[in-house]
């Protein structure tokens, strides 16, 4: 008798709408909106990742903004991370007609009093600030973690006291920049119900090709995160000492151990650092050709911009961002140096 034919090595996608019933009875699935075989494999293998129970949205954004419809009323507070992702606050800004308010605060220390709501970023994005995460997880008010930059791999945010764990995961978990997609992962499975329910009847779901590109990814996700850390740090180190840069940013860098950054990750610090350009800055991102002048973050490729063209006077007119992809430490150094003549 010849034998069945062999499994395939590259995880499967479904891309159907609907389902047929089992019988007359309804199934774990019956209508895409709320839930699929590939989307449910993905959030599985995030959850195992994060300690936690996962769920996916079609953005990063989206995945905010279900988080505060989720859990807040109109009039309440949010604590938010000073120096965040710009985005973060330009949402909150947008729901203020809705009755929301939000303060900004050092998330190097305690949040302010009076907060229904900690939001904190793991390192923040573009100033590589990282919070401490004992004092905001003591604050009686649920925790959010954006740890887009960190990835599960370096640092899982539940194990240290946080609510919710946020990921852009268009960056590092998707990581070829082909795919928009957000995940919220939740330590509890009551605050997932919610959070589940929510974006079934609001339609905030992620499609099945999103998360199966999050799948693939997934399955990389180590290789290149330590890669990406390894040249983010050696580059940082040697920004540190070139005489064009005024100062360099990055959690690695400081002290011994990292600070804060290196009291919660482990294996490394990430594959973003930014630095700030004496000279023009602007001339810098146009002058390289390994490294991408484009936004984003967390790709193979590395990208690198001036962040003031989106953030205006937020952000030093000198500040580059700069996302290490996959190539070689000593071309993108060379890249950099030849920028940086030219500033």
């Amino acid at each position: 008798m010849r034998p069945g034919p062999a499994a395939g090595v590259s995880p499967p996608l479904d891309r159907s709408t609907t389902f047929a019933y089992d019988d007359g009875e309804v199934g774990a699935f019956f209508y895409q909106r709320y839930a699929h075989p590939t989307g449910l494999e993905a959030e599985r293998l995030l959850g195992e990742l994060e300690g936690g129970h996962a769920l996916l949205f079609p953005s990063g954004s989206a995945a905010a903004t279900a988080l505060v419809l989720t859990l807040l009323r109109p009039g309440s507070r949010i604590a938010l991370a000073e120096g965040a992702y710009y985005g973060t606050s330009v949402l909150f800004d947008l729901l203020g007609g809705w009755g929301l308010e939000y303060e900004e605060f050092d998330q190097t220390r305690p949040p302010p009093e009076g907060a229904s709501l900690v939001w904190v970023e793991a390192p923040g994005n573009p100033f590589l600030t990282f919070p401490d995460l004992e004092a905001a997880a003591a604050y009686p008010a649920p925790l959010v973690v954006d740890s887009t930059a960190s990835t599960p791999l370096l640092l899982r945010p539940i194990e240290h006291g946080a609510d919710f764990v946020l990921h852009s995961a268009t960056k590092y978990l998707v990581g070829h920049s082909d795919a928009l997609l957000g995940a919220v992962v939740c330590a509890r499975e009551e605050d997932a119900e919610r959070l589940r329910e929510l974006r079934g009847r609001t339609g905030i779901v992620a499609a099945p090709d999103a998360a199966w590109l999050l799948v693939r990814g997934l399955r990389t996700l180590g290789v290149r995160v330590e890669r990406q850390s390894a040249t983010a740090l050696e580059l940082a180190r040697r920004l540190a000492g070139h005489p064009k840069i005024e100062r360099v940013r990055y959690p690695g860098l400081d002290g011994d151990g990292g600070g804060l950054a290196g009291r919660y990750m482990r294996g490394g610090f990430g594959g973003l650092l930014s630095f700030d350009v004496l000279g023009d800055a602007r001339a810098v991102e146009r002058a390289t050709r390994l490294i991408t002048n484009a936004t984003s973050l967390g790709g193979v490729e590395s990208l690198i911009e001036t962040r003031a063209r989106w953030e205006g006077d937020r952000v030093p007119e000198g500040l580059v961002r700069l996302s290490v992809g996959l190539e070689d430490v000593d071309d993108l150094w060379d890249d950099l140096v030849e920028a940086l003549e030219r500033a």
